[in-house]
């Protein structure tokens, strides 16, 4: 071993023990500018000898810029979700079932219940070799390149470790992130993470690895799995696990009876509330991994675990008005506007009446003492009003009658209870809202084009519909704050580009009400081209699979505009696709007309993606689940077991990729 690989080993070495330190005990050893310093000098080595390149480096952990798709990987161990439980009674009964089946000793380890994103990691030799999402229990997500830059996972372990294992926990983002993540999207006019599960989710699902490591998330590890496990009971494999290097809770107890364990949920259902990251109950698990297998499993869940799910929590506060938000659609979504008032952790202003009904069925007034949950949510929710104390003057909110934001009469279809302004062409939020649709990534991907811009350049009157897009020049977009030359023409190219997104894509980003992505699918399948979609009547088109009449409804209303057929033909005259691809078009036959199948595996010669899409040029339905009315399955390598089962019980075919190719041929 040369002088500058010793140099690099022992650099890594100093980072990795700093970074444990730092991120998984709390105890920083160095300021952060020193440590800066050591990682800048390491990168400068690397950079000058990549013969010497580590994946797990801790200069590593900052991610690639490179995109990925994820693929799935199934898990060695099936992850079941657990049971679940709301009241102490319930408690009882399962700690009374756990004792009569083993009619032994036993104790329970209770855990708190992280509120993030399940993550399961292997490691060999003391390597991360792969992270995997949940998924669906049998197969997840290969998530490794994300999940190396979340600081308090070691990518090379201490001690005496197993060579090979398998560690559970969860990804967390702490409040804090959480929150200052949600400010930055509110200034850059991004909508906001309803609560850190789902920004954490979220993160961990971003195609752009630097992207995940600026998103500063956490983890908490809790439960080992192998062959060859450090112990012989869960709260000792947890100790050993903290020995190597993981971040585990130092909430973990054992108990050794039933008072115990209701001691331990008592104390943390207040307790949490002091916690940096966000949690919603009680875990608690057999410890004893022997007891543990004699105790087994049902279909879904362990024998030897339940969750103990903390009640919402609630706050008594003051309603002092309420607003109106117009979206897209043009649905009208009433806010209640509150005297602050701390709930879970942070403080609540705003809660969400979603409707006339909601507000009429609280009998609110202008004044009330309300009650607020947030269960983890960012927008809580009023659950009931103090009446006793209301005042005697206060005014009842009554649900507006017009357009907050134009004036228009508000309409109410029958059958819906959301109410909606009509005049979609003239009504600001509508438009605005729109325009973001149309840009989004799943339908016409323009790139630069976000909520806070797309404002500024409806206030600037550049645009006035999604059409207008199209007309946007150079000169004008340089002259606007904030834009400048360079991000003016990367609008311009990227609009450019979307004039060659598929026509599925572009009748979606018209943002015609009930029409998704698969419906935009069906019709575009059925019927090929815009003008046979425009042509079209309701009952036509509730004949298409999967169409019902509302949708149907919907559809031939919003063509009966004059103003929206407009849009479409200048939409078409600026070169947007309006008619099926004729490579799809050549591709597309009947020969699986009225066949459902399920897809299941991995596959050699097409993804999972293109066989759906191969199915549905063919005139087949893709389901998800296996059922009686299934005609077949169409089976890859790594099939999970439960469907394979569930195939060979209902008598359902099975074909695998050739055989399919064969069939559509």
């Amino acid at each position: 071993m040369n002088n500058i690989e010793q140099q690099i080993l022992e650099l890594r070495e100093r980072l990795n023990n700093y970074n444990y330190h730092y991120y998984v005990l709390s105890q920083p050893l160095i300021s952060d500018f020193e440590f800066d310093k050591l990682l800048a000098e390491l990168q400068k080595l690397e950079d000058a000898h990549p013969e010497f390149f580590d994946a797990n480096s801790p200069t590593q952990r900052v991610g690639s810029d490179i995109n990925q798709n994820f693929t799935q990987v199934k898990h060695e161990y099936p992850m079941l979700s657990l049971g679940n439980t709301y009241n102490e009674g319930e408690v009882a009964d399962f700690y009374n079932r756990v004792a009569k089946a083993l009619n032994a000793p036993f104790e329970i380890v209770c855990e708190l219940k992280y509120d993030g994103t399940s993550i399961s990691l292997t490691y060999e030799n003391g390597e991360l070799v792969r992270a995997v999402t949940r998924g669906d229990g049998e197969k997840g997500d290969d998530v490794t390149a994300n999940v190396r830059t979340i600081r308090t996972i070691p990518l090379k372990l201490k001690g005496d470790f197993p060579n090979k294992f398998e560690i559970r926990g969860e990804i967390l983002m702490p409040w804090m992130v959480f929150e200052s993540l949600n400010k930055d999207r509110e200034a850059q006019g991004e909508a906001l993470f309803a609560n850190p599960r789902n920004a954490a989710s979220g993160s961990l699902k971003l195609q752009n690895a630097t992207e995940v490591a600026k998103r500063k998330l956490d983890a908490y590890l809790y439960y080992m799995l192998g062959e060859n496990l450090p112990a012989d009971t869960h709260s000792a494999s947890l100790e050993a696990a903290a020995s190597y290097g993981f971040k585990i809770s130092d909430a973990v107890k054992v108990c050794k009876s039933l008072p115990e364990v209701m001691d331990y949920i008592k104390y943390w259902d207040t307790e949490r509330k002091n916690l940096p990251v966000a949690t919603d109950g009680i875990v608690l698990k057999v410890n004893d991994l022997t007891q543990q297998k004699n105790l087994g499993f049902t279909a879904k869940s362990p024998r030897w675990a339940i969750a103990y799910k903390f009640q919402a929590e609630r706050a008594l506060t003051t309603l002092l008005s309420v607003s109106y938000q117009v979206g897209r659609t043009g649905a009208i979504t009433p806010v209640a506007n509150l005297e602050p008032v701390q709930l879970s952790g942070t403080v609540v202003k705003r809660a969400s009446l979603h409707n006339a009904d909601i507000i009429e069925g609280l009998d609110l007034h202008i004044g009330d003492k309300v009650y607020v949950e947030k269960g983890g949510e960012i927008i809580p929710k009023i659950t009931g009003v103090e009446t006793s104390i209301r005042d005697l003057f206060a005014e009842k909110v009554e649900f507006i009658t017009q357009c907050p934001e134009c004036g228009t009469p508000l309409v109410r279809d029958e059958g819906e209870a959301a109410h909606y302004c009509p005049n979609e062409a003239n009504c600001p939020p509508q438009i605005k809202g729109k325009m973001t649709h149309f840009v989004s990534r799943k339908a016409m991907n323009i790139d630069g084009l976000g909520e806070e811009t797309i404002d500024l350049i409806y206030r600037n009157g550049l645009v006035k519909n999604i059409a207008d897009l199209y007309t946007l020049k150079l000169i004008d977009l340089a002259l606007l704050d904030r834009l400048g030359d360079k991000s003016g023409r990367k609008i311009l190219a990227s609009l450019e580009k979307s004039k060659t997104v598929p026509f599925e894509r572009v009748l979606f980003a018209l943002g015609i009400r009930y029409v998704g992505e698969t419906v935009a699918k069906k019709l575009v399948s059925a019927l090929e081209n815009i003008d046979n979609i425009m042509s079209a009547t309701a009952q036509q088109l509730a004949c298409i699979d999967e169409i019902g009449e509302v949708i149907a409804q919907s559809v031939e209303d919003y063509f009966k505009e004059p103003a929206n057929r407009e849009l479409v033909e200048r939409l078409r005259s600026f070169g947007l696709q309006m008619e099926i691809s004729k490579e799809k078009a050549a591709l597309k036959t009947d020969k699986l007309a009225g066949k459902i199948i399920v897809i299941s595996g991995t596959f050699e010669k097409y993804s999972r993606e293109q066989l759906k899409e191969l199915i549905e040029l063919n005139g087949g339905k893709n389901s998800s689940s296996i059922s009686s009315k299934t005609d077949f399955i169409l089976a890859g390598a790594n099939m999970g077991p439960a469907k394979e089962e569930k195939a060979n019980k209902l008598g359902i075919k099975m074909i695998n990729e050739d055989e399919f190719l064969e069939l559509i041929k």
